[in-house]
Order: structure tokens, then C-alpha cells, then sequence
């Protein structure tokens, strides 16, 4: 008897396989990040070709098999086709996928994170919101949600309200953490945090990171 799974996602990553196949990593909030295998998904014509690409959110069945998930049906409630069309955004976006695909693991709990990253590239995409600002919430609210985050770093020189930024940014829910905007002194010190955090807490770089450094 076959067996199959249905679960809601994001497609952090696509790679080829073959002629025709991908294999992708998906962020779920079922059974955290996995790995599964679409036949023919880069076949013209195929129902999988544009659900198996970065950014896809939505619904996919898999089918459980001894030793990998493979894809068999998807339906996508938000492909983020405005990331696509923006070319910083879309670097930022990539940086944001690469850094779920570090912090997450299979059969984890990651439904937050998942929440995290879809609300995130949302934000990327509103006018109002610098890219720089939605970026340093991102990382630092990753670092709380993973156990990481110290708090507020000693120091006379900050801001309050950049003090006041962080504490909110560290006690929000993620429906609320895209709601302020701040001065550019307090984005640079918010920016100050989030880079000293980063270098310290992960050990690793990040290629998307270094292009949108150089944006």
C-alpha cells in the first residue's frame, strides 16, 4: 500500500537531478525541513516545473517512500512572483532561504521559523520597509527563535530607541514585528548588532549574504 503525506511549505532550495528531476528541501511545518525528489519537474509542460522553484508556498502531497519524500502534487498559495521582478529583493530573499535552510532540521518543530521566513519575504516586498531594516529583524528574531539571542549588547552609546527596537523585535510575535520603522542612526546600530551576533553565533557564510553585502 502506498503512502502519502500532505504538508504545507516553502521550497528553500532546488537543485537538478538527472535530465528531467529536482531534488528540493522544503521548510514544513509538519516535519520541519525535508528533502524530496520531483520526477520530470523540469520537463516542459510539467505540473511540477513552476511549484519546485525557490519561494513556492503552498500545499504538497508527497509520497513517503523507504528512503526519500518524492513530490507528487503541489498547490502554491504564493509563488512571491514580486521577489522575482525586484533584483535586490530577490538577493535578499535568497539570503533569508539560505539562512532557514542553516538553522532549521528534519523533524523539528519549526513551524515559527517557517511563519518567520513567509512573513519576512512579505515584508521585503512592502515599499515602506528598507530591505537593510527587514533584514536585521529577520536575523535577530531567527537567532531568538533558535536560543541564541543574548539581548541588547552592554554599551553607553546606543540609542534608546534602538534599545527599545531590539526589546520589541525579541518580544513581538512575528504577526507584529513588521509594524515600525526607525531613523537611520538606529538602522545603523540595529545593523551593528545583527552583524556582531551573526559572526559570533553561526559559524559559517553565507553566499547570498555577500552579494547582498555588495548591492
Amino acid at each position: 500500500m502506498q503512502e502519502y503525506t500532505q504538508i504545507t511549505g516553502m521550497v528553500l532550495k532546488a537543485e537538478p537531478i538527472g535530465e528531467y528531476d529536482r531534488r528540493v528541501v522544503l521548510l514544513t511545518k509538519e516535519s520541519g525541513k525535508i528533502s524530496a525528489f520531483a520526477r520530470g519537474a523540469r520537463k516542459q509542460g510539467s505540473r511540477l516545473l513552476a511549484a519546485t522553484n525557490p519561494f513556492c508556498f503552498g500545499e504538497f502531497k508527497l509520497y513517503v517512500g523507504r528512503n526519500s519524500y518524492n513530490v507528487m502534487e503541489a498547490a502554491i498559495s504564493n509563488y512571491f512572483e514580486g521577489l522575482r521582478e525586484d533584483f535586490e529583493g530577490a538577493y535578499y530573499g535568497m539570503y533569508f532561504l539560505e539562512l532557514m535552510d542553516y538553522y532549521t532540521r528534519e523533524n523539528n518543530d519549526e513551524k515559527e521559523m517557517l511563519k518567520l521566513l513567509y512573513q519576512s519575504l512579505r515584508a521585503l516586498l512592502h515599499d515602506g520597509l528598507p530591505n537593510r531594516l527587514v533584514r536585521y529583524i529577520f536575523e535577530m528574531k531567527a537567532m531568538v527563535l533558535n536560543g541564541e539571542f543574548p539581548g541588547m549588547p552592554a554599551g553607553e552609546h546606543w540609542d534608546k530607541s534602538t534599545e527599545y527596537a531590539v526589546s520589541y523585535i525579541t518580544d513581538a510575535g512575528i504577526d507584529k514585528l513588521y509594524t515600525f520603522t526607525v531613523t537611520p542612526k538606529v538602522l545603523g546600530q540595529l545593523g551593528e548588532i545583527a552583524d556582531d551576533y551573526r559572526r559570533r553565533y553561526l559559524d559559517r557564510t553565507f553566499k547570498s549574504l555577500e552579494i547582498v553585502d555588495n548591492l
